[in-house]
């Protein structure tokens, strides 16, 4: 008996124990929680809680995530990841305002939330997320018109009071950062004029988004009323040529200093880069240049550090003088078009190039 015992998990200390559960996830977390008394309060251990993400729990209702949140989430979260019921056959409400509200009074810490085909229509404005959030990351969901906006009933009562006072105080209690919107069929223009409002905002990506005009993109350009003005980092990546050559249209954009574009028609509003003298980090991914545009659209960007291309195909004249063996001496898997790295550092000495999963297509004709 007295060996059984020294090979039972008592004789392990809490700190090992909590390493072992931790391999777990959410609902292998809950269901060790039934084993016996000290397992029930090493899982509440907020070490364990920390990231969660319940995507993959396709069990997942709004019963479960008030038995979460009551029992286990607490002041240790501070990533969330959630899928919502807009494929799922049941329907219903899932994230309420008075859910929302309990977890910004317990999980005070809650810095990264990831909703995936979630339906926010039901809620007023994004003024009732957790206001500690700093990433918020939207993928498949549906909005209201009104989401990006503050609280509508605040605005109202600031036409009748102060105006622009009151507005500006709800805005600031908006403290998100990182805005990731990719495949949100109901976001539109609109929406994008709403992001004005947010004066944190330094990272905006937007992915896939049938309704954002070139109208739209252009008008968030500054200076100017409702832009994104202390944006920083902005990554477009569509199928969509509109929103490509709305980067041309305008006269620059101050202040921006990362770039990311994906998409088969990028080549259309790449030469509009000459316009972001502000440039230091820019990336291309998912679609089909050649050698003259990459120069001459980066030719002045002498601010630029990091240049990286990400599953692009590149398309090279071929050229008499060059014989197959010197070519295949010079090109590489990690480095498909050598000739084109040579001036890029020559021409941008101070600037890193990256090249991933990248292809070469020679035009024999």
């Amino acid at each position: 008996m007295a060996a059984l015992t020294y090979g039972t998990l008592d004789c392990f200390p809490e700190n090992v124990l909590i390493d072992i559960l931790s391999y777990l996830n959410v609902r292998e977390l809950v269901r060790n929680s039934r084993v016996c008394r000290r397992w029930k309060q090493l899982v509440k251990d907020q070490r364990l809680w920390r990231a969660v993400d319940l995507s993959t729990w396709k069990g997942v209702t709004s019963r479960v995530l008030w038995i979460l949140l009551r029992q286990y989430l607490g002041r240790g979260l501070r990533y969330l990841r959630l899928r919502g019921l807009l494929l799922s056959a049941r329907g219903g409400a899932f994230l309420t305002e008075s859910w929302l509200q309990t977890l910004t009074s317990k999980c005070p810490r809650l810095r990264r939330l990831c909703l995936l085909h979630t339906d926010l229509r039901s809620l007023r404005s994004c003024s009732l997320l957790p206001p500690s959030l700093q990433v918020l990351e939207l993928h498949y969901c549906e909005v209201s018109p009104e989401f990006f906006s503050p609280n509508p009933a605040v605005l109202k009562q600031s036409k009748n009071d102060a105006k622009n006072k009151t507005a500006s105080s709800a805005s600031q209690s908006i403290a998100i950062q990182t805005l990731v919107v990719n495949n949100v069929p109901s976001f539109s223009d609109q929406h994008l004029r709403s992001l004005g409002s947010w004066p944190h905002l330094s990272h905006l990506e937007l992915r896939d988004l049938i309704r954002v005009t070139v109208a739209g993109l252009k008008g968030c350009v500054p200076p100017g009323t409702q832009t994104l003005g202390h944006l920083k980092q902005l990554e477009l990546e569509t199928r969509s040529r509109t929103q490509m050559v709305a980067l041309g249209l305008g006269e620059g954009w101050p202040g921006l200093e990362g770039l990311s574009l994906g998409g088969k028609e990028v080549s259309p509003g790449l030469l509009s880069l000459s316009r972001l003298p502000d440039l230091h980090w820019l990336r291309l991914r998912m679609c089909r240049l050649t050698h003259t545009l990459v120069l001459r659209s980066c030719r002045s960007l002498t601010k630029l550090r990091m240049l990286e291309f990400n599953e692009v195909e590149f398309v090279e004249e071929m050229r008499q003088e060059e014989t197959d063996s010197e070519t295949d001496r010079l090109r590489s898997e990690d480095d498909p078009v050598p000739n084109l790295r040579h001036a890029l550092r020559s021409l941008l000495p101070r600037c890193s190039v990256c090249f991933t999963k990248c292809t070469l297509t020679v035009n024999k004709d």
